[in-house]
C-alpha cells in the first residue's frame, strides 16, 4: 500500500484526532465516577488520572493543528515533489489469421483520395508573443524548477487546500483555482499561467514570482459567470520561457444569463426660464396743435350821437325836454 505525503499527512490528523476525542471522553468520565467514591486516596487518584487525560487532550490538540498547517510544507522541504511523467497509450496490433480466397474475385477499381490527411505532431506549449513582451523581471529563471500535477477546484480552504477538486465541473461556477506543489523557484523570476477554452486563449496571468522556493502554489481565474462557456479547459505554467506542467478540466451545462439592468434614464433639469419683461413702449407725446384762431371782428357799433337837452329856462325851475 503506497500514500503519497497529503494522503499520509490527512491519515495521521484523522488517527490524532480520533485520540484527542478518546482522551476527553475518558478524562470527563475518570473526574465524573471520582466524585461518587467514598475513600480519599482512591478519589484523588482517579481525579489526577482524569485530569492528567485532559492534560494530553489538550497537547494532542496542538498537535492536530500544528501537522495541519506545517507537516505537509515541512516535508515537501525535505522531499522535494517529482514531476508527474506523462503516460502515452500505444497502440499494439494484434496478429490476425489470413484466410485464402477459394474463389477469384474480379478486380476492382480502387478510389485514391485526391487529399490525405497527415498526422500532425503535437508541438511543444510556448508562451505567445504578445505575453512575453508583458515580462517584467530581470531575473534569470531555475530551468530545473519542479512542478507537480494541477489539481483543480472551485474552493480553497484557509491553507490554500481544494474544497471540491475535480476534473469536471458544471454551470454555474465564478472562481476556479489550478493548484498545484513547487520546488526550486527563484524569488523574482517571471512565472506564466495560460488558460485555454478549446483551444483559445481566454486568461493569462504573468508576473515576478513573490512566493517561496518551494510549497504550494495557485493560479485562479474569476470572470463574470456568463462567460464560464461549455468546453475542455486547459491550464499551462511556464517559467520563464520553460513550459513545466499542463492540466485539464471540463465544464458542463450552459451558464446563467445576465440579468438585464436597468438604464437610468436622464431626468431633464428644469432651467430657470426667463421671464420675458415687458416692454414698456414709449408713450405718444402729443404735440399740441395751436388751434386756429378765428379772427374776432368786432361788430362795428354805429354811434349815434344823442343831443343833450337843451335848457329852456322857465318860471324857476328847469325842466328838461
Amino acid at each position: 500500500m503506497s500514500l503519497d505525503i497529503r494522503t499520509g499527512v490527512t491519515t495521521a490528523i484523522l488517527i490524532l484526532s480520533l485520540l484527542t476525542v478518546l482522551f476527553i471522553w475518558r478524562g470527563i468520565r475518570s473526574i465524573r465516577s471520582a466524585r461518587s467514591l467514598r475513600f480519599f486516596r482512591m478519589r484523588r487518584e482517579r481525579m489526577v488520572r482524569g485530569w492528567r487525560l485532559l492534560f494530553a487532550s489538550v497537547i494532542l490538540i496542538i498537535l492536530v493543528i500544528l501537522m495541519n498547517s506545517q507537516a505537509e510544507p515541512l516535508i515537501y522541504r525535505i522531499f522535494p515533489p517529482t514531476q508527474t511523467p506523462t503516460l502515452t497509450s500505444t497502440i499494439t496490433l494484434t496478429p490476425t489469421i489470413s484466410l485464402t480466397p477459394t474463389i477469384t474475385l474480379s478486380p476492382t477499381i480502387t478510389l485514391t483520395p485526391r487529399i490525405s490527411n497527415t498526422p500532425t505532431i503535437t508541438p511543444t506549449p510556448s508562451v505567445p508573443l504578445a505575453i512575453e513582451a508583458r515580462f517584467e523581471s530581470t531575473v534569470t529563471p531555475n530551468p530545473d524548477a519542479i512542478f507537480s500535477s494541477l489539481d483543480f477546484t472551485d474552493g480553497l480552504d484557509a491553507l490554500y487546500r481544494p474544497l471540491r477538486p475535480g476534473t469536471l465541473f458544471e454551470n454555474p461556477i465564478s472562481h476556479m483555482y489550478a493548484i498545484f506543489s513547487y520546488d526550486g523557484m527563484i524569488i523574482g523570476s517571471q512565472w506564466t499561467a495560460l488558460w485555454y477554452r478549446n483551444g483559445e486563449l481566454v486568461h493569462f496571468e504573468t508576473l515576478p514570482w513573490d512566493g517561496e522556493t518551494g510549497g504550494l502554489g495557485y493560479t485562479d481565474w474569476e470572470p463574470r459567470p456568463e462567460e464560464w462557456l461549455p468546453g475542455i479547459y486547459e491550464v499551462q505554467i511556464f517559467v520563464g520561457l520553460n513550459w513545466k506542467v499542463s492540466g485539464f478540466f471540463e465544464v458542463t451545462g450552459e451558464p446563467p444569463t445576465p440579468m438585464p439592468t436597468e438604464t437610468p434614464t436622464a431626468t431633464s433639469t428644469p432651467t430657470n426660464t426667463a421671464t420675458p419683461t415687458r416692454t414698456i413702449r414709449p408713450t405718444r407725446t402729443l404735440t399740441p396743435i395751436p388751434p386756429t384762431r378765428t379772427p374776432y371782428i368786432a361788430p362795428t357799433a354805429t354811434k349815434t350821437r344823442t343831443p343833450w337837452p337843451t335848457l329852456t329856462r322857465t318860471g324857476t325851475r328847469l325842466v328838461g325836454t
